[in-house]
């Protein structure tokens, strides 16, 4: 038996609250060709992979600019917006809150529908980071919260500190070539009720050059691409966030939905090496 039941859905729940976004969504770190991926992005969209993530940093700000791009392009109420904050802003809630409304002018909107702590801070006390990140959406800066690369511990104590709003996502670096995800944080997700986001799904191309991972999409009919997306799909509470920036790609991204990997061919990926 495969380690975790299949998830079937395209469509994932965020954290509890009755809200879902596409199983796959979109990332924009380490843009190098934009206005290649600002198609790729709106084709993204028009294919139904509604979630963009961005962050703050990326690009010192540009990628939020592109994806206000696409905003305008596509219409804001047809993209879930993802952004993430410098660890240090979470000090103190003013600050936060400015550092959200900047990153709000540079996406051209009022509101991102998800705002991540982009990693945890040690000079911070948890509780004073997820209090900080709370301000955000009482000011009506973002409608959901979350963290990114916090452990299952830092998560736990996360959800803990949360007094008004719940944290709905822990985004970490999770693909069928490295695993550590599913240790303690995925269970830890499951238990909490916090969706996984996972990046770099793709390994930067390395699931193209893995064995098993070949072997599967031959088998399947697929491509080593949507065999790798599909696997970590197939797991409950699961979103992965692959970035491109070309139009064929986004639409081989989207073959990775709409079907689900045997459970022996789960079974031989969660056996397999790279």
């Amino acid at each position: 038996m495969p380690k975790f039941p299949v998830d079937y859905s395209d469509r994932k729940p965020l954290g509890r609250t009755g809200e879902t976004v596409s199983a796959v969504g979109m990332g924009t770190w380490g843009i190098k060709n934009e206005e290649g991926a600002f198609r790729a992005l709106v084709r993204a969209v028009e294919l139904g992979l509604d979630l963009v993530d961005t962050a703050e940093m990326y690009g010192g700000g540009r990628a939020e600019e592109l994806v206000g791009r696409v905003l305008r392009e596509v219409g804001r109420e047809s993209v879930f917006v993802v952004t993430k904050l410098y660890p240090h802003r979470f000090r103190d809630p003013e600050r936060a809150v400015r550092a959200a409304e900047a990153s709000l002018r540079r996406l051209g909107a009022s509101h991102a529908d998800l705002v991540l702590i982009h990693w945890p801070d040690d000079l911070a006390p948890i509780r004073v980071q997820v209090r900080s990140l709370e301000a955000v959406a009482e000011r009506g800066l973002a409608r959901y919260v979350g963290v990114s690369n916090f452990d299952a511990g830092q998560l736990e104590e996360a959800v803990e500190s949360a007094a008004k709003h719940e944290l709905v996502v822990d985004q970490v670096k999770y693909s069928v070539l490295d695993r550590s995800a599913e240790g303690d944080l995925l269970p830890a997700c499951l238990r909490l009720g916090v969706t996984l986001v996972a990046y770099s799904p793709l390994e930067r191309g390395a699931v193209l050059r893995s064995k098993s991972v070949r072997e599967v999409a031959s088998r399947c009919g697929r491509t080593p691409v949507q065999v790798a997306l599909n696997f970590l799909v197939s797991r409950p509470a699961v979103v992965a966030i692959p970035k491109s920036e070309r139009v064929e790609h986004v639409e081989e991204i989207r073959g990775a939905l709409g079907w689900r990997l045997r459970p022996e061919d789960l079974e031989l990926l969660e056996r397999s090496g790279p």
